[in-house]
């Protein structure tokens, strides 16, 4: 067996099955686990997804958020077992790979425009039919 294959194997049982699908410019919330002294807790970071790299056990993601009057960026592995769970908090709409661009930026600079899909687009015209169905009173 060659020398590829063997890490190829011991990466595979390291891969996490239960990351979502989420892309750049999504908004995110990351939850890692903190271990101070003897204690664990988990810590939230919610953010922009400005870019994505790598590949397999190696994967890493970047996010960046606006807070407390400074830019945040922390970059994250996906596999890594001392993050407990990633959630999509939304989706956005970009056109570009790398959002490097947003750093720096604040306010309504910052913000990426949610794509809505093919679910969510229905949901909307059916609550926007039903109001302008309802007499005004």
């Amino acid at each position: 067996m060659k020398q590829c294959q063997v890490i190829q194997e011991i990466e595979a049982v390291q891969l996490k099955s239960n990351v979502p699908d989420f892309n750049v410019g999504d908004t995110v919330c990351v939850h890692q686990r903190i271990i101070e002294g003897d204690k664990e807790r988990i810590q939230q970071f919610t953010g922009t997804v400005i870019a994505r790299r790598g590949g397999g056990l190696s994967e890493t993601f970047a996010l960046y958020r606006f807070s407390y009057g400074a830019g945040i960026e922390r970059v994250f592995l996906i596999h890594s077992p001392k993050i407990a769970k990633i959630e999509v908090v939304r989706s956005g709409k970009v056109r570009k790979s790398k959002l490097y661009y947003l750093r720096g930026t604040s306010g309504k600079a910052s913000k990426v425009q949610e794509h809505i899909g093919p679910g969510k687009e229905a949901a909307v015209l059916d609550n926007g039919s039903s109001a302008e169905a309802q007499p005004a009173t």
